[in-house]
């Protein structure tokens, strides 16, 4: 129930002693849970990790068996194959999650709000947006290929915000999984971020998300998730609200948009601070702009399940969704109108590639699509602005013509992908890195690449990436069942290197080459690139 130490601490004598008991400290205290009403959770990692598949699971342990297949159902989704967060059509088609999405399970007395965001490096964003929201995350990392570059990248924003963190080893049942492996690289990533001593104790559950298997032991998996939502509640802290919080003026950071056709704009966020009622007054305000004008609140909902529930008040520490608000924004505060105090925007780091988006003037416009003229395709970039945080759109000299700013490729392509599919004709310009002047110098933007091969063909890889003037960081080569050898190989390269790289590295490696990027640094021009 409890236990003492010594006061004095030191980060690398913990580090010593978790390689040897290859268990965190804070499993000794694990039996202990509060008492908390609600809580709020983020689920992150590196994209293919598990973290859809994980809510799956999650929603299943805690839903009703009718109503979740009624979900399924609804949302015409075999059940077998599961995902039921990844409800937009690309990401079906994809097999990738996009969009952050909500959802909210009861566990023991507690309802725990929970959020599930993208792994791909390009929507990045979308993770940074709705670390205000959370008080804690799940980090999933998979049992197999440990800590991948997003998953540094993801771990180090929720690392800045104070989050207690939660590591979700998942995909258990492979064969070739390596727990202690995956445990020790965790941990090296925690003490390299510079993570405190609270957060390296971390708390480590293991996961078989397909199948439905959790437990504190990897091999002890029993059937259900109750072992990691037991550890999230005994782990992650509630909402910090007092008495006094809950009296301060109203505020609600506005951390995503949604849409409903009968209720207009929905504005997503968490009351910071004081108490929203239905039918009450509120502004938008944002730090050094004047408040908005007063509006009243239409309709407020909680989360429940995979929907929302109509409630009348909800008090500071909720996730709540207000309607009413036209020209509502992520990154506005939802304050009072007497003393409206805005919060801080949500921090958003620079996109790094565009590209030209303009009306087709070939001579088979008009063929395809129904929306044709400059007027509406601007309307619709500067409707994807209100949701698509990363994103950045602005005029050219040309009146037909925008550029359109993102987090690299795929970014970009599934908003081109989204627009067709609405109807949308348009001309679409290659993409080309987004150059900077620091400190008077030229600057690009570079990328942390993290390329695994068949040793086989490794030499091609390297001599491609060497070309195209990478610089490798590190390289790893280990054996495989198959006898041919795997080789993981680590680079920083310019962006614009990237383009064109992994068709040419899958042709390489006969379409077995795996590549993730992150978003380094900008870095002086290279120069000319072969």
């Amino acid at each position: 129930p409890h236990m003492n130490i010594g006061a004095s601490f030191d980060i690398m004598s913990a580090r010593v002693a978790l390689r040897v008991a290859r268990v965190p400290l804070s499993r000794a205290s694990s039996t202990f849970v509060r008492n908390k009403p609600h809580m709020n959770i983020g689920t992150i990692g590196h994209v293919d990790h598990g973290k859809t598949t994980l809510m799956d699971a999650v929603l299943k342990e805690s839903m009703d068996e009718r109503v979740l297949a009624k979900s399924f159902s609804d949302m015409g989704v075999d059940q077998d194959v599961g995902r039921l967060m990844d409800s937009n059509d690309q990401e079906r088609e994809r097999g990738i999650t996009i969009l952050a999405k909500n959802a909210a399970v009861n566990w023991k007395g507690t309802k725990v709000n929970c959020v599930d965001t993208p792994g791909h490096a390009d929507f990045g964003g979308e993770v940074e947006r709705i670390m205000k929201m959370v008080d804690g995350v799940l980090l999933v990392v998979d049992s197999v290929d440990g800590p991948k570059p997003q998953t540094r990248f993801v771990l180090r924003k929720a690392l800045d915000q104070g989050h207690a963190v939660v590591v979700v080893i998942n995909k258990c049942d492979r064969p070739t999984a390596r727990p202690e492996y995956v445990m020790d690289k965790t941990f090296d990533l925690f003490v390299e971020l510079g993570a405190t001593d609270e957060q390296c104790d971390f708390r480590v559950v293991y996961t078989s998300a397909i199948q439905g298997l959790s437990g504190d032991e990897f091999g002890e998996l029993k059937p259900g998730m109750g072992a990691l939502l037991d550890a999230v509640i005994a782990h992650v802290p509630a909402p910090k609200v007092t008495e006094q919080t809950a009296d301060e003026p109203l505020q609600i950071l506005i951390a995503n948009i949604d849409y409903d056709d009968f209720k207009g704009k929905l504005g997503i966020g968490r009351i910071t601070s004081g108490r929203v009622k239905q039918g009450t007054q509120a502004v938008l305000a944002r730090p050094g702009e004047e408040p908005g004008k007063k509006t009243k609140i239409a309709e407020l909902f909680v989360f429940d399940a995979l929907g929302r529930t109509p409630v009348t008040e909800a008090s500071a520490g909720e996730i709540v969704v207000v309607s009413g608000f036209d020209n509502i924004r992520i990154g506005d505060t939802l304050t009072d109108p007497d003393t409206p105090i805005p919060l801080e925007p949500i921090a958003i780091e620079e996109p790094t590639v565009r590209m030209t988006f303009g009306v087709n003037k070939s001579p088979m416009a008009g063929r395809e699509g129904k929306q044709l003229t400059s007027r509406v395709i601007r309307d619709r970039l500067m409707k994807e602005l209100d949701r698509n945080v990363a994103l950045r759109v602005a005029e050219t000299d040309n009146a037909d013509t925008y550029e359109v700013s993102g987090r690299g490729q795929l970014h970009l392509s599934v908003l081109v992908e989204s627009m067709r599919r609405e109807g949308f004709e348009l001309f679409v310009g290659p993409p080309t890195v987004i150059i900077k002047e620091i400190e008077g110098r030229k600057c690009e933007p570079f990328e942390k690449v993290e390329i695994t091969v068949p040793s086989d063909c490794s030499g091609a890889c390297i001599s491609a990436l060497n070309l195209r003037k990478g610089d490798m960081l590190n390289l790893n080569a280990v054996d495989t069942a198959d006898g041919r050898g795997s080789t993981t190989m680590e680079y920083t390269i310019a962006t614009r290197a990237l383009i064109g790289l992994r068709n040419q590295l899958l042709t390489a490696t006969r379409g077995e080459m795996v590549m993730d990027t992150v978003f380094d640094a900008f870095k002086p021009y290279l120069g000319d690139i072969n």
